[in-house]
């Protein structure tokens, strides 16, 4: 039993248990191709758009450790769009302080809070050493055509200093209704600044994604450094006698379209990222026990992993809140 074999640190502190990591999947990839490409040509705005719950949030945190690691010297921030009754400039502002660390995000007035964002901006590309900084803004289909403008006007304030901000605006596809409406609009000025690149984001669609995921877990160190895998971390034995979880991306995928079609949900199978770790942790963790040379999990305990994952729940509930009145 592999709980025998001894680890490179406390299990407890593994991420698989702490939640704290991140796997590939090609959407992500494709998104960090698309902020390659807005670096490449100075295209300041893109926008990404999908389904709620779909993995988006979990794809900026991805993107920005890569972008930390193959650009150390930029910059990048994670503003999380508020829902707000009504769509003030203080409270708009004061978020997107709160996203680039200011201590005080409330304090002063509505002025002083807009030449702050910049102030911070530039301090920080100045710490940095690069005149390009990354905002990415989750949950931005919240925002309203004002508050557009007034990341428009940051982006304006930051070009007078020589900064580049390139915005990236991540959200439900009601983003894209945005978009065509401010072009209907002729707001050409936001469009032009702010909606330039689109992209529609999406989950895991096919089981080349899914072993695509899988291997991640097979090459993802923790300790980094070290030859311990996500995967031979809870199956050491197996692992070292030749076992991958990727060997079983065909038998997931297709546990997941029975679980999609026995619930009789609508429209293709697309695997949430949040639902296809949770499905992955469960077995992994499940299969701490039996570990052994030669083993490997049984379609069973997939199925029991798909069911007990979250996914047709989650999808039952999307359902109802996109359901007409």
């Amino acid at each position: 039993m592999s709980l025998h074999v001894p680890r490179p640190i406390d299990p407890s502190l593994h991420p698989l248990v702490t939640g704290n990591y991140r796997i590939a999947t090609p959407a992500i990839e494709t998104l960090y191709d698309l902020v390659g490409r807005c670096l490449r040509y100075r295209i300041m705005g893109a926008l990404i758009y999908g389904p709620p719950r779909i993995g988006k949030t979990r794809a900026i945190e991805y993107v920005r450790l890569l972008l930390a690691r193959e650009y150390p010297k930029m910059t990048s921030y994670h503003a999380q769009c508020e829902h707000k009754p009504r769509h003030a400039e203080g409270p708009f502002f004061a978020n997107l302080l709160e996203a680039i660390g200011d201590h005080d995000p409330n304090a002063g007035s509505n002025p002083a809070k807009r030449m702050r964002v910049s102030l911070r901006i530039r301090e920080a590309a100045a710490r940095a050493g690069s005149g390009t900084v990354l905002l990415f803004c989750d949950e931005a289909q919240r925002y309203n055509e004002n508050e557009y403008e007034w990341l428009r006007d940051v982006h304006d304030a930051l070009d007078r200093q020589q900064i580049r901000l390139l915005t990236f605006l991540v959200g439900q596809q009601e983003l894209l209704a945005q978009k065509t409406a401010l072009q209907i609009a002729r707001k050409t000025q936001i469009v032009a600044r702010l909606m330039v690149e689109e992209l529609a984001f999406y989950g895991i669609r096919d089981a080349g994604d899914v072993a695509t995921c899988l291997n991640g877990y097979d090459q993802t160190a923790y300790p980094e450094g070290t030859q311990w895998s996500f995967t031979r971390f809870y199956v050491p034995q197996a692992f070292d006698a030749g076992y991958r979880l990727v060997n079983d991306a065909a038998v997931l995928w297709k546990t997941f379209e029975a679980a999609h079609h026995k619930a009789s949900l609508p429209g293709n199978l697309e695997i949430p990222m949040e639902s296809f770790a949770r499905a992955v942790e469960i077995a992994l963790k499940d299969s701490e026990l039996k570990d052994a040379p030669g083993y490997c999990p049984e379609a069973s305990l997939w199925a029991h992993a798909v069911h007990h994952c979250g996914y047709v729940q989650s999808r039952h509930a999307i359902g109802r809140v996109l359901a007409p009145a």
